[in-house]
């Protein structure tokens, strides 16, 4: 079964985020690949959505609603729905994550 993959307005922002970072920090070429293998990865997740873990910052809230994949640094945190995968965060990993998770995915 092939599954659908949709992004959410706030992973489409914390994509558009990293290119900008990247480019400025970096260079637009260096962005673009990023941005590429990261929407690749999340991609993957259209024949195998539930192959991602739960992120130990969620579970340790009691929260096994979330998985996540991994483009290094790069996390991709995503929900299965029935057919549809969800990309709800995609954030560098060095991050507070606990923080971060807390507040986007859990309305604290």
């Amino acid at each position: 079964m092939v599954f659908a993959v949709r992004f959410t307005s706030g992973a489409r922002k914390d994509l558009r985020g990293i290119r900008d970072y990247i480019t400025t920090n970096d260079s637009p070429a260096k962005a673009d690949y990023v941005a590429r293998k990261i929407v690749e990865a999340a991609l993957t997740l259209r024949e195998h959505p539930l192959r991602g873990v739960n992120p130990p910052e969620l579970l340790a809230m009691g929260n096994r609603n979330y998985r996540q994949i991994f483009f290094k640094p790069y996390r991709i945190l995503y929900k299965v729905c029935e057919k549809t995968v969800y990309v709800a965060v995609i954030a560098d990993g060095r991050r507070n994550m606990q923080t971060l998770l807390a507040n986007r995915l859990l309305g604290n």
